[in-house]
């Protein structure tokens, strides 16, 4: 194969790895579905006023 040959194919392999690093999705912005179960159920307890702040917890332990 000719040295100018390989040199475009190197280029094309190039722009395409850069295409695929720009498209890539982020493993950390994935959710899975413990986390999702998790968040809902978070979510959820919130909502009923089961949750307390970091704030109450200070004060409960005399830590503020």
């Amino acid at each position: 194969m000719a040295q100018n040959q390989l040199l475009e194919e190197l280029k094309e392999i190039k722009k395409e790895i850069n295409s695929i690093k720009k498209n890539m999705v982020d493993k950390d912005m994935i959710l899975s579905q413990d986390d999702f179960d998790a968040l809902t159920e978070t979510a959820r307890e919130k909502k009923a006023g089961k949750l307390i702040d970091s704030e109450q917890i200070e004060k409960e332990f005399g830590i503020c």
